[in-house]
């Protein structure tokens, strides 16, 4: 029997898809290597699916917040005047969030007067306020209180439970 010739390899030859993740050329991905890509590829589709699911639910949950017209809706209301570059709006609108998280959802709304837009500004002007500000209306739109300035979220719910008894009271006597 005649013995085959083996030709060598010129130092630094490309590797195999086993040893450094590439395929070689001329040599056909193995199922192991597809599903490998195959299951890679679909943990970042799921990763990416759900970011992009929260961020339309909070894009949503905050483009209601802008609604001023929900105003006078039957729900008291507590409206925010903001600044979204302002530190201590910022701050505020935290403890606010926190306050309100020991509500049931209905039981009281949240609403944002952007004071960069023309209609938050505008909402702001016909109140008479400035930003660092929480307007507290009833279930039918009548203000019933203003806090300005930072308060912590303790603060907030004690204030935000007044609100509630208050227009549990004007809904009993109206």
């Amino acid at each position: 029997m005649k013995r085959q010739k083996h030709k060598t390899k010129p130092a630094g030859a490309r590797k195999t898809s086993v040893q450094d993740g590439t395929k070689a050329p001329g040599k056909k991905t193995s199922r192991r290597d597809f599903l490998r890509t195959f299951g890679e590829w679909g943990v970042v589709g799921a990763a990416v699916g759900v970011g992009g699911w929260y961020a339309i639910g909070y894009v949503s949950a905050t483009i209601g917040e802008l609604d001023l017209t929900k105003l006078g809706n039957g729900t008291p209301t507590i409206v925010q005047i903001h600044d979204p570059q302002c530190p201590r709006c910022v701050e505020l609108q935290g403890e606010t969030r926190d306050a309100l998280a020991d509500f049931s959802d209905g039981e009281l709304q949240y609403l944002v007067a952007n004071i960069r837009s023309d209609s938050g500004r505008d909402f702001a002007n016909a109140q008479g306020v400035g930003h660092v500000t929480l307007l507290l209306f009833d279930g039918t739109g009548r203000r019933r209180d203003v806090l300005v300035g930072n308060n912590t979220s303790e603060t907030l719910k004690r204030e935000f439970q007044r609100l509630l008894r208050m227009s549990n009271a004007g809904n009993e006597s109206g």
